[in-house]
């Protein structure tokens, strides 16, 4: 299987909303998806970008994609969160996803980070076994925290 990873472009929003979409019907979250096309070419794009995107290509179509972005631990200095990494469904199993791994992690290493971070829902198995036959520690004894745009807005109001 011949494909491309490379750096997206602001072009690709439209294909990587669709892998993101994709993405939280796997997840059985497909009313969640809020963001737009046209947030993720501003906020992508431009002077001071949010996110890098990655994208897996094969014959000028966009099959996957890695998003990251730029975080800090107390802990250990500057690290890298990888928001999501996704490959079509009739595209899994080929090697697509190692790849998109394998493009974060070197991006990672040449940003001299300590640590890169990312979650993964604990029966998505496919992908545990992935990211454990890379070296990655899956840690089980830690629980993400939300606070949604609703939670804060009522968070806010508490406090006033």
């Amino acid at each position: 299987m011949n494909f491309t990873i490379r750096n997206a472009r602001k072009e690709d929003m439209p294909s990587v909303l669709g892998l993101i979409k994709e993405l939280a019907l796997f997840e059985k979250e497909e009313h969640a998806v809020e963001v737009t096309v046209n947030e993720l070419e501003n906020d992508g794009f431009g002077e001071n970008p949010a996110f890098m995107c990655f994208v897996a290509e094969i014959d000028n179509t966009v099959v996957g994609t890695a998003i990251v972005f730029n975080r800090f631990s107390t802990w250990k200095g500057r690290i890298l969160h990888l928001e999501d990494l996704v490959v079509s469904q009739k595209m899994r199993g080929k090697g697509i996803g190692s790849a998109l791994l394998d493009r974060v992690v070197k991006h990672g290493y040449d940003l001299g980070v300590k640590r890169i971070n990312w979650e993964v829902l604990d029966w998505n198995t496919g992908a545990i076994k992935l990211y454990e036959s890379k070296g990655a520690k899956v840690l089980r004894d830690w629980d993400v925290v939300h606070l949604d745009q609703q939670g804060i807005e009522n968070y806010i109001a508490n406090i006033s």
